[in-house]
């Protein structure tokens, strides 16, 4: 049996010496992963959602920078 698990994914634009970020937050909006596009298997790992790495890479590829999208994981 799977379950939904919400939480909710943006995308921060990075400057000249800082990079583009990936934050994960739960349904309270806590942070749950941050990470960079380019580096994500490290916080993925830490909050056991490195099996759906793809899926949220992708979703993260496609936000515009600011922009909070919910993020609906069977997990």
């Amino acid at each position: 049996m799977h379950h939904s698990t919400i939480m909710y994914i943006l995308k921060i634009q990075g400057t000249d010496k800082i990079p583009d970020y990936v934050q994960i937050r739960d349904e309270n909006f806590s942070l749950i992963a941050y990470f960079k596009i380019s580096n994500p298997k490290t916080a993925l790992t830490r909050c056991n959602l490195i099996h759906k790495m793809e899926e949220i890479l992708t979703i993260a590829n496609g936000l515009n920078y600011g922009q909070i999208q919910k993020l609906e994981l069977s997990l």
